[in-house]
C-alpha cells in the first residue's frame, strides 16, 4: 500500500505544529496546528520570514542562506528546548522545540522542519501549583521569613503583588526586622529571578567610595583607582539592585541616583560615556525620609522615585505571637551547626522572651537564641541560658507591686499576671513569693476562670 501521497494529510492531522522553511528561513509549508498556536493563518505564514515568530530559541545570524543565516544549518538538529514565540496579537506563547535539517538526493540542504509544541496549559497548570505552594506555605511564613500572625500576613501577601511588576519598592522597618529578606523575597518571585540581586549598604561606605561602588570607575579617575571598576549598578544589569540604608546616601551622590531611576543610564566616575542599564531599584531604610525631606537631608524627587510602592516590616514587638515559630526556627538552626539535642525553650524562658521589648528585633532575638544554645548542655533552654538583660526582666513592675501589697488587691493586676505566666498558678506562686494555695483562694475569690478569662 502507497501511503507516500497521504503524507499531508497525515501531518495535518497533528497536534504538534510542523513548519517547513528553507535555507534562507522564508517559510514554505506550515500544518493547521501552527496557525492555532500562532494565530496567523497560513498565507500570512507561507512566503515570509520564519523571524515573524520572534523565536527565542533561535540563533539567527541573518546574513546569507543556510549556515549564514542561522545556526542551525551549521549543527544539523537542535535539542528539544524551552521557548517562547510571539503570536498575531504580540503575546508570548510557550513552546517546546526540535528541528533538523532537510537535503535533497545529493546530500545538500535544502531547508529544515521544526516540531513545535503548545506548553501553554501546561505553564499555567504550573504557575497554579506555584501559587498553591506560595499559600500553603503561608503557615508557617514564606520564602524564609517566619511568621504567622496577620500583619505578616498582609506583607505576605503584598510581596506577591509587587514582585510580578517593575515598580520600585522602599522597605521601611527598624533595624533588625528583615527588610533584606523581604528584598530577596521580592525578587525571587520576580520574572527577574535566576538574575543578578546586588546589595549595597549605602551606610557602610564615605561619599567617594560610595559613588565608584554603585557606578563604577575608571583607571586613573581618583587616587587609588588604579585599574577600571565594574559597579553595582552594571553588576545588576537584567537583575534587582537593592540599596539598603539609603538613607544615609549624601545629597551629591543623590543626584547621580535620581538620574540612574528616570534615564536608566549610569556613567561611571571619570568617564562621559553613559550606557543603559536594565535594573530594578528596591531601597531600604530604618530613617523617617519625611523628616529628613523637611530638613533639606534627603531629596524629595527622588524619594517619590523610590517610594512608589511602600512596606513596612513590621517590628517584633508588633508580632510577639511569632516568637515560638522563629525561636524553633532558630533552636533547629543551632542544632543542626554545633550536634547539641536541645529539645525547645521552657515556659519560664519563653515568658521572658515574650517579655522582652526586643530594640533589636529578629535580629537580636537570634542572637538570644544562639547565646542561650552554647550555655545549654541538652534538653531544655531555661532562663539561666538567657543574657542577662532578658532575666532581669523575669520580675515585671506589676509583678513587683502585687508582690508588695498581696494579690487580692487588685483582680485586674491578679489577671495580668496569670496572663503573663499563661495561666501557671505553680509558676505565679512562686513569682509572688506566696503557696499554691494561698493563690488560688485569691483566684477564686474574683471569681476567676482559667483558662477563660486569661
Amino acid at each position: 500500500m502507497d501511503i507516500s501521497r497521504h503524507w499531508k494529510n497525515i501531518i495535518d492531522t497533528l497536534q504538534d505544529g510542523i513548519m517547513v522553511v528553507d535555507t534562507g528561513g522564508v517559510i514554505q509549508a506550515v500544518n493547521p496546528s501552527v496557525e492555532k498556536l500562532t494565530g496567523y493563518t497560513r498565507d500570512e505564514l507561507v512566503g515570509h520570514s520564519c523571524r515573524i515568530l520572534n523565536c527565542t530559541g533561535c540563533k539567527i545570524i541573518g546574513k546569507g542562506k543556510g549556515p549564514d543565516f542561522c545556526k542551525i544549518f551549521s549543527v544539523g538538529q537542535s535539542k528539544l528546548k524551552n521557548c517562547t514565540i510571539k503570536n498575531k496579537e504580540k503575546q508570548s506563547v510557550h513552546i517546546l522545540k526540535k528541528a533538523i535539517v532537510l537535503k535533497d538526493q545529493r546530500g545538500e540542504m535544502i531547508g529544515a522542519v521544526e516540531v513545535l509544541t503548545d506548553m501553554t496549559a501546561l505553564m499555567h497548570k504550573q504557575e497554579e501549583i506555584d501559587a498553591l505552594k506560595r499559600i500553603l506555605h503561608f503557615e508557617d511564613g514564606f520564602c524564609g521569613i517566619l511568621g504567622k500572625t496577620t500583619v505578616m500576613e498582609t506583607l505576605f501577601h503584598l510581596i506577591q503583588q509587587v514582585a510580578g511588576s517593575e515598580a520600585p519598592v522602599l522597605i521601611q522597618g527598624e533595624s533588625g526586622t528583615g527588610k533584606e529578606m523581604v528584598a530577596l523575597a521580592i525578587h525571587e518571585n520576580s520574572p527577574r529571578k535566576g538574575r543578578p540581586f546586588i546589595k549595597v549598604n549605602c551606610a557602610a561606605l564615605n561619599d567617594n567610595l560610595l559613588e565608584s561602588e554603585l557606578f563604577g570607575h575608571v583607571k586613573g579617575s581618583f587616587t587609588g583607582a588604579d585599574k577600571d571598576r565594574v559597579g553595582r549598578f552594571e553588576a545588576a544589569n537584567t537583575g534587582t539592585i537593592f540599596l539598603d540604608e539609603i538613607g544615609d546616601v549624601p545629597l551629591s551622590t543623590q543626584v547621580k541616583l535620581l538620574r540612574v531611576l528616570e534615564e536608566k543610564e549610569v556613567e561611571r566616575v571619570g568617564e562621559h560615556n553613559p550606557f543603559s542599564v536594565d535594573i530594578r531599584i528596591i531601597s531600604a531604610t530604618n530613617r523617617d525620609l519625611e523628616q529628613m525631606i523637611q530638613e533639606g537631608r534627603f531629596r524629595k524627587d527622588l524619594f517619590f522615585r523610590i517610594n512608589v510602592f511602600p512596606l513596612s516590616c513590621p517590628s517584633l514587638n508588633q508580632r510577639k505571637e511569632d516568637i515560638p515559630l522563629i525561636v524553633t526556627d532558630f533552636i533547629h538552626q543551632n542544632g543542626l551547626k554545633n550536634q547539641k539535642k536541645i529539645f525547645g525553650v521552657s515556659s519560664r524562658a519563653m515568658d521572658l522572651l515574650m517579655a522582652y521589648h526586643w530594640p533589636g528585633n529578629v535580629r537580636e532575638l537570634r542572637n538570644v537564641v544562639e547565646y542561650a544554645s552554647v550555655l545549654c548542655a541538652g534538653g531544655w533552654i531555661g532562663p539561666d541560658h538567657l543574657p542577662p538583660a532578658l532575666r532581669s526582666n523575669e520580675l515585671t513592675d506589676s509583678t513587683v507591686s502585687i508582690s508588695a501589697h498581696g494579690p487580692d488587691s487588685d483582680r485586674e493586676s491578679l489577671l495580668t499576671l496569670l496572663r503573663q505566666t499563661r495561666g501557671n498558678q505553680s509558676e505565679l506562686a512562686r513569682r509572688l513569693g506566696i503557696s499554691r494555695v494561698t493563690l488560688w483562694k485569691r483566684i477564686k475569690k474574683f471569681k476567676i476562670r482559667i483558662p477563660e478569662d486569661i
